[in-house]
């Protein structure tokens, strides 16, 4: 009889059980280090990228330029930095589904009208999308002259940045590598392993 773990899924469920298993072991400790702000905002990325929605982001202190983010191996990719000082968001949903596998780990926090909220958030991402307002935005500012972030968020001297006193995007869709924040408070926060046809990413 064959048995019902020989197939080709199997390869990518050790590898999903290998990336889960010490993330799970470390969150507790992560989460910590964030809180206290303790984990610097440049660290080597991990390749994979993640999805993030919200019916409304709204930030106070925003800035935005272009950087490499890093992997461990120098494997380097360009994105667009978005600093805010202050942000909430609605709605929340955070989702990634790790290279080869058929399951979506989703994060969701925020509703029922109290949003998630964050200081000193750092995001590297690779596309956003929305319906944006700013409040005295500033276009095409040198990016190492940028203070209206979180402190230290600016980009290479001569090189593209803009900045706005407040930002507000509704129906936001985020595809990011990293995100940073000093403090990150999820209300009514939800984790969700799903499997197969379950395995909804945020959009």
């Amino acid at each position: 009889m064959q048995n019902r773990f020989d197939n080709p899924g199997r390869t990518r469920w050790r590898r999903f059980a290998a990336l889960m298993v010490p993330a799970t072991a470390v969150a507790g400790t992560i989460v910590f280090g964030m809180s206290n702000g303790a984990i610097a905002a440049s660290f080597a990325v991990s390749g994979e990228t993640f999805k993030v929605s919200a019916s409304e982001l709204n930030g106070e202190g925003f800035v935005q330029y272009g950087r490499i983010a890093e992997e461990a191996d120098g494997t380097k990719h360009p994105v667009a930095v978005s600093g805010i000082r202050n942000a909430r968001l609605h709605n929340l949903c955070q989702s990634v589904k790790p290279k080869g596998t058929p399951v979506v780990l989703t994060i969701r926090a925020g509703g029922g009208g109290t949003p998630v909220r964050a200081s000193d958030l750092l995001i590297d991402m690779d596309s956003l999308e929305g319906d944006a307002e700013f409040k005295n935005i500033n276009i095409g500012q040198d990016a190492a002259t940028l203070d209206a972030g979180p402190k230290g968020a600016v980009g290479e001297k001569k090189s593209f940045g803009q900045q706005s006193d407040t930002v507000t995007i509704k129906n936001l869709r985020q595809v990011a590598r990293s995100t940073h924040a000093g403090t990150f408070t999820l209300t009514g926060l939800k984790l969700k392993v799903s499997v197969g046809a379950d395995a909804k990413e945020c959009f």
